[in-house]
Parts: C-alpha cells; sequence; structure tokens
C-alpha cells in the first residue's frame, strides 16, 4: 500500500450527516476533509463500490450503500467509470480496515482524499435507508472537517432539488474523442461499423462493451448538434447515462428530436438517454420518490416474459402513456411497475431505463449491448446492398 494509502486510511475524525427535513447522523469521517451537500440516495448494490463512486450519474448526490462492509478490495484504475465524476459523498456503515485484493493499487479512503470526495462510516445505514425508503430521498450535507449541526442544516434546505437541474453539461467530455479500448482481459476483433454516442455523463464500461464488440466509437459531447453527428456518418448512435433532471436538458432535446428526423441508422438510448429519448418523441417524464439504484432490480422482457436482474440509477422515469401508439412498451419493471424499455414500432430505435454493460453487475442484460451492435451491422448490410 503506498503512503499516501496508508495514510488515507488512518487519518479519521468525526463525521455528520444532516438531512434537511432535520434527520441528524453521526459517525466517523474518512476520505476528503470538506463539507459536500447533495441529494441523499441509498443504493442496494451487494458489491461494486468503486464502479459506484465514479458513476457520473450520481453527480450532485450522496450514496448510501446498504451493503455491511466497503472498502475490503481497494480501488484500482481499470475500475473506473469515469476519470473525475461521480458522487459528491459516500454514506458507510462498516468501512475496511486494509483492502485485500491482488488487482487493488489503494485503499477507498485515500482515493476519495484524492478525488475530494468526503465520506463517512459507523453509522446506522438501516436506519437511514428506511427513512429515505419512506420519506423519499432528500436534500443533505455531509461534513468531514468539523462544521456544526446548524450550519449544515442551513446548507442542506438552502440547496436546489434534483428537479429542474440539467447537469450533463459538467460530466460530459468538453471535445470529441475516438474510444479504442475494451474490456479489461478481452480481445476485441476488428472494427466494422461506426457508433456515435452521444456523451451526457457516459460510463466507461459502455464505450468498453461497444468496443468489445467490434464498433469502432466516436464520443460527442452533450452540446454537439444533430447536423454535426449527421456530418459524422454514423452506422449507430448510443445516448448514454448521465446525471440530472432530463426535462431540464432542453438543448439536448430539441438536437434530439432533429437528429430522429434526419437518420435512419439504429438508436439506442441508456437510463438518462432513455429518458431524453421519450421526451425527444414528445412524452414526459416524472420525479420518482427514492429511485432505483442498485444491482438487484428485477426486469420483465414483455415480448418473451423473461425476467433479468439489473443494475439500475436513476431518478426519473418515463411516463408511458405520454408517447401514444407509435411506442412499444419493451420493459417493466417488477418492483414498482414503471417503464424499464421501449421501442418504435417502425424505426429501428429502442431504450432501456437501466445499466446493460453491467458495470457493477449483475449481467443479466449484457446481451443488449451485443445485440444493438448486431442490428448496427445488419442495418449497414442492408443500407449498402440496396
Amino acid at each position: 500500500m503506498s503512503a499516501e494509502s496508508a495514510a488515507g486510511a488512518s487519518d479519521r475524525g468525526p463525521g455528520l450527516l444532516v438531512l434537511a427535513d432535520g434527520r441528524v447522523f453521526r459517525g466517523v469521517g474518512f476520505g476528503a476533509r470538506t463539507t459536500a451537500v447533495g441529494e441523499l440516495v441509498f443504493n442496494t448494490a451487494m458489491s461494486g463500490y468503486q464502479e459506484i463512486v465514479t458513476d457520473p450519474s450520481y453527480t450532485g448526490q450522496l450514496v448510501c450503500l446498504t451493503v455491511a462492509e466497503v472498502g475490503n478490495v481497494g480501488v484500482n484504475p481499470d475500475d473506473e467509470e469515469s476519470r473525475g465524476h461521480g458522487c459528491a459523498g459516500l454514506v458507510v456503515r462498516s468501512l475496511a480496515a486494509r483492502p485485500s485484493n491482488w488487482r487493488a493499487t489503494q485503499d477507498l479512503p485515500g482515493y476519495l482524499a484524492a478525488r475530494g470526495v468526503p465520506g463517512i462510516c459507523e453509522l446506522d445505514t438501516r436506519a437511514l435507508t428506511r427513512h429515505l425508503r419512506d420519506a423519499g430521498a432528500v436534500m443533505a450535507a455531509l461534513s468531514t472537517d468539523g462544521a456544526d449541526v446548524e450550519g449544515l442544516l442551513r446548507l442542506a434546505r438552502a440547496a436546489p432539488t434534483m428537479e429542474g437541474q440539467d447537469l450533463t453539461l459538467r460530466v460530459s467530455t468538453p471535445q470529441r474523442y475516438t474510444w479504442d479500448s475494451p474490456s479489461w482481459g478481452v480481445t476485441a476483433p476488428p472494427t466494422d461499423v461506426h457508433v456515435v454516442c452521444w456523451d451526457f455523463g457516459v460510463k466507461l464500461n459502455l464505450l468498453r462493451r461497444l468496443r468489445d464488440e467490434g464498433a469502432r466509437v466516436t464520443v460527442v459531447p452533450t452540446g454537439t448538434t444533430a447536423a454535426e453527428i449527421v456530418a459524422l456518418r454514423p452506422d449507430g448512435v448510443l445516448l448514454s447515462n448521465g446525471p440530472g433532471d432530463p426535462a431540464a436538458a432542453t438543448g439536448v432535446i430539441e438536437q434530439l428530436r432533429l437528429l430522429l428526423a434526419r437518420i435512419d441508422v439504429p438508436v439506442f438510448g441508456v437510463c438518462l438517454g432513455h429518458q431524453l429519448l421519450a421526451l425527444a418523441l414528445g412524452g414526459r417524464t416524472y420525479k420518482l420518490k427514492f429511485g432505483h439504484h442498485g444491482g438487484n432490480h428485477p426486469v420483465r422482457h414483455e415480448d418473451s416474459g423473461r425476467v433479468a436482474i439489473t443494475s439500475q440509477n436513476h431518478g426519473f422515469a418515463v411516463d408511458m402513456t405520454s408517447l401514444g401508439v407509435g411506442a412499444v412498451l419493451t420493459h417493466r419493471n417488477l418492483f414498482d411497475d414503471t417503464a424499464a424499455g421501449l421501442r418504435l414500432r417502425d424505426r429501428p430505435i429502442a431504450s432501456v431505463q437501466y445499466h446493460p454493460e453491467a458495470s457493477p453487475g449483475p449481467h443479466d442484460a449484457a446481451d443488449l449491448l451485443a445485440a444493438f451492435v448486431a442490428q448496427v451491422r445488419r442495418q449497414r448490410v442492408r443500407a449498402r446492398s440496396a
């Protein structure tokens, strides 16, 4: 373990979590010595804490992990889902004293400290989760730098809620780039199709999985216009995951509406991309009480009846009744009957409200990205032979 990691593991002090509704949780602080404010949500995944911490979809949120112990496998560069984005703070029950895994290059406290993210442990995450389940996601302030309860309560109550926030510009790439790295340990085939990924806060494993399937991937910023995407001559377009309120991303919605009118290649939306697609098609989205965050969400494919256990991370959902007869519900969340996927009847356009890149797992839905690239490949062959 590096000297920096050893210091991060031992440098702990009082931690304080104050919710805007007045609930106070005291614990032990770790990671960065700072105060963070955000929407407090809980995540029920049993593993993958590094992927959760670095998921851009958690921008502006404090994440409470319901698993009992965190940090036991350390962290490593290969499992990052972004290079600098992710959750604003981390709440855990028990923090492992030291990592024990052959891939670990650093411990979790040192890693969070380097990213400027505070963490708090040794508090009752079960009580916190039950509170959030009943009260809903709430704004909160997490401090590891000695702030007092009254000051944190004022910060939490003054913070803007997630509704109305377009956070895509905060996490998207500032400039276009080509992605050519496959998943860890995978020898990818030569590329034969071109997929443009519209980056609203894309997870890196989404890009890795596209490359695994033989796609040449061009990643473009949130502010890219429909005309600029058309000029790249894509064989397919992927609408990425991302944070914030989808309805607030009005510029993206307008450009996506224009793009759908100008191209006839397959389009596939993931999470925020699913919501933005619905909005571009004239539909509506709405805020969920406490969102879907975790790796145990059962989703039923409406055509086959097959149930997949999926990884999810979103606070908004699509109102399928607002889309009319042109769109079909393809997947249903069996926890609460919300829309988990849709497709258009007459065009190769579809989306899902969960993470088929499976990072962290489970991997039940991993075939969706392979199916998308296969569809792109078939469409390209048909276009060339026409």
